[in-house]
């Protein structure tokens, strides 16, 4: 594998294994307003471009439903109060991370998840090692557009060259693309190989430590 300068994370289904309690918040959110339930299969397949789509991937009618609104605020209230209940890294990644900072490497994270969210996550998790942790906001367009990317960049004081971008999904790989920087596509998250190879994954990990061999 290629040694890189510059190391960008997404944060669920690549560090942060997630999945558990996101879809614990979805379905509190859904049975606070009388709405069918969702499995965690069903949420793994909804999540991706940042927790709004989401929601309306999980509510029928999506925004237009009625009910719209006070579910999604719901679940932003309760994930937060529990995004951390069974929320853990996958294995290897803190010996991953602690390995890219021992070797001088930038380290951020860019994440479709809401900025809050992100950023305590990151600062729980991985504080001692990652410095710059961007999460969905306002002003700012979210993955797959480059803006996150490039905004993580500039806080690092580097230029895309001589980056990368590691994800798990279809969106990290087209976020890469239209920065301009490879991708490297992890196997553990939450698409599989042949999803990501129809959407234009050609770099492919299976654990955290295969980034180094």
């Amino acid at each position: 594998m290629k040694e890189y300068n510059t190391y960008i994370f997404d944060l669920d289904g690549t560090l942060l294994n997630t999945i558990n309690d996101l879809a614990a918040s979805v379905n509190f959110a859904l049975r606070s307003v009388g709405l069918p339930e969702h499995s965690v299969d069903d949420v793994r397949r909804f999540v991706g471009n940042g927790v709004r789509k989401l929601m309306e991937r999980a509510i029928e009618g999506g925004d237009s439903n009625p009910l719209f609104d006070e579910a999604y605020a719901t679940f932003r209230k309760h994930y937060l109060e529990h995004g951390l209940d069974t929320t853990e890294p996958y294995p290897g990644i803190v010996e991953m991370l602690g390995r890219l900072k021992a070797d001088g490497k930038n380290i951020a994270v860019v994440s479709n998840k809401f900025y809050d969210a992100t950023q305590e996550l990151v600062h729980h998790f991985f504080g001692s090692y990652v410095s710059v942790a961007i999460g969905e906001r306002e002003n700012i367009r979210k993955k797959p557009a480059p803006d996150t990317v490039i905004e993580a960049l500039r806080l690092l004081g580097v230029d895309k060259e001589g980056a990368v971008y590691i994800g798990d999904s279809d969106v990290d790989v087209n976020t890469a693309k239209n920065v301009g920087i490879p991708c490297i596509s992890v196997l553990w998250g939450f698409r599989d190989k042949n999803f990501l190879i129809e959407n234009g994954a050609t770099t492919f990990i299976s654990k955290p430590e295969e980034l180094f061999s």
